[in-house]
């Protein structure tokens, strides 16, 4: 009962969190919008099958050991920016093309059969904020004693309800009829987005200075 209490918990929370504009959401808008449904699902299954390994790391305790390494903990950070900035880069060079020119869909993302998936893997495991969230959300909400069959709920749940979310997403956004209606704001969504990547890049680099 109390493990059952505890998935309910989680699967709230985590819900919540989910639908919470941030890079992986931004992710999967521009993969959509510029490449379409296929690549959606692709780079939402990337998400979530990083979603899926921060959950596991921070279940078997070796997320844990990471976060009280500081020098590897800020080196991981580091690297975390670092690609977040470039994806930041490239959807404002996308946007500045966009309003310079003919409006298109190319948006600076390379064609290519498991780019998407990577891109998802990598933007969820570059952003070191995520793990610090999957810290403190399971720390808080799982307990110390749960059982294996029970952590293995947990990574499973925290994997079912990211890639449910980030497919219909990349599905409504890649539909043909969608993509036409975007067409003529894609420039702005490529700029949003890219604040979006660019915000979260500095606010690590800021956090790595204080």
């Amino acid at each position: 009962m109390q493990e059952a209490s505890a998935l309910l918990s989680l699967a709230a929370v985590f819900a919540v969190a989910l639908v919470s504009p941030g890079p992986d959401v931004a992710l999967v808008v521009r993969t959509a919008l510029h490449q379409g449904q296929r690549a959606g699902l692709l780079s939402a299954l990337g998400l979530a099958c990083g979603i899926l390994l921060h959950g596991t790391l921070v279940l078997s305790g070796v997320a844990l050991l990471l976060s009280r390494t500081e020098w590897l903990f800020e080196l991981v950070q580091v690297g975390g920016a670092l690609y977040l900035g470039w994806l930041g880069i490239g959807a404002v060079r996308a946007w500045w093309r966009g309003s310079a020119g003919p409006r298109r869909l190319d948006g600076e993302l390379t064609p290519s059969l498991f780019g998407p998936w990577l891109r998802g893997v990598l933007t969820n495991l570059g952003n070191p904020k995520a793990l610090v969230f999957f810290l403190a959300l399971l720390s808080s909400l799982v307990p110390a004693d749960m059982s294996l069959p029970g952590k293995v709920a947990c990574a499973a749940l925290l994997f079912g309800l990211s890639l449910f979310w980030f497919s219909l997403l990349g599905l409504t956004l890649g539909r043909p009829l969608m993509r036409q209606r975007l067409l003529q704001v894609a420039p702005t969504i490529d700029f949003v987005c890219g604040l979006v990547f660019l915000l979260v890049a500095v606010s690590i680099v800021g956090r790595l200075l204080l």
